[in-house]
């Protein structure tokens, strides 16, 4: 699943630098996570920095966008292809 980010998001500014894959945007009231991109860091960390280091912990998985574990690492392998080339 992809992640997302709550209405409870304070705009701590902390989850959009940790991001690897750049899915963490700034909204116009609170920060938010492209589904698109989002792996939950698998083939970058052991787990999804956001949800780490989110002081308010608003960063649940997003019920829309149930994913596998290889679907995501597959995600991942398509986004860090692009980077090399």
């Amino acid at each position: 699943m992809a992640l997302m980010i709550t209405d409870e998001c304070i705009n701590c500014d902390v989850c959009e630098p940790v991001c690897p894959n750049n899915a963490i945007f700034e909204g116009e009231l609170i920060y938010h996570i492209d589904p698109n991109r989002c792996t939950e860091c698998v083939g970058h960390f052991d787990t999804p920095q956001c949800q780490e280091l989110c002081p308010v912990e608003c960063i649940p998985l997003d019920p829309n966008h149930r994913e596998s574990k290889q679907t995501l690492l597959n995600k991942y392998r398509k986004l860090t292809e692009k980077l090399m080339t």
